[in-house]
């Protein structure tokens, strides 16, 4: 499986010229409230595998969490159902806070 940075996601968003991502956003409802990245498509982790065929199996998907364990678990379950470009983002949306947006909320 993948693995990026922060800094390496936010390079790929500001890239005009790149397809730009699925970013999928694994965490619960009120952490995705809490904060999040603008365009993220939520789906919280346990409903993964009924929701699974509302994502694209060849398009390029960013899984996010909040450390980055449960987007990994994520990602590895889409590669296993044959998706072909799943990434999963290192230290999530708390490394994205700290990384590249430090107007970010934190929890």
């Amino acid at each position: 499986m993948q693995q990026m940075t922060a800094p390496e996601l936010a390079e790929w968003l500001a890239d005009g010229g790149r397809p730009q991502p699925v970013l999928l956003d694994v965490r619960e409802q009120w952490e995705y409230e809490t904060c999040h990245i603008d365009a993220a498509l939520l789906i919280p982790m346990n409903s993964i595998p009924a929701r699974q065929q509302e994502l694209d199996p060849d398009a390029a998907i960013v899984c996010i969490c909040h450390h980055g364990a449960r987007s990994f678990q994520v990602a590895a379950f889409l590669e296993r159902q044959g998706f072909s470009n799943v990434t999963n983002l290192t230290g999530g949306i708390d490394a994205w806070a700290r990384q590249v947006d430090s107007a970010m909320a934190t929890y």
